[in-house]
């Protein structure tokens, strides 16, 4: 499945939860009464709805206001968000004092040298067991 049928699934899994009927018609009409930019077209909405296309993200997030979801969920899904979250917690349960330091030391190096220490890090992590992305 595409990122714009899956898009499209949540969309219409979203309308359906506000019992709204996920169609063309609704979706224009409903989204134009909330929008203060240009209206959208039947056309446009159609494809929202049928997996051909994604809004922009003022449009995205004006959706996510008007069905109560949110933006990141109704665009990535919630596994997407359930991801992020659990890796932000892990980083901020994870990161003391001194590895807080350390970050900020690191962010005010050169670039060539962020990257030459992050080449040794993902080296050391390697080496030692540790799930490390591959340098770029």
């Amino acid at each position: 499945m595409t990122e714009k049928q899956e898009f499209s699934e949540r969309l219409r899994a979203a309308m359906q939860e506000r019992r709204l009927a996920p169609s063309a018609a609704v979706l224009e009409r409903e989204f134009n009464l909330r929008w203060s930019g240009n209206p959208i077209r039947r056309q446009a909405a159609w494809k929202w709805l049928n997996g051909e296309a994604i809004p922009r993200q003022d449009r995205l997030q004006e959706l996510a206001r008007w069905l109560k979801v949110e933006p990141h969920a109704l665009r990535f899904g919630d596994q997407a968000l359930r991801r992020l979250r659990t890796e932000q917690e892990r980083w901020n349960e994870g990161v003391g004092y001194l590895e807080r330091e350390t970050f900020d030391a690191f962010l005010q190096l050169p670039a060539p040298q962020r990257k030459l220490i992050r080449e040794v890090i993902l080296t050391f992590a390697k080496v030692h067991g540790g799930e490390a992305a591959p340098p770029e």
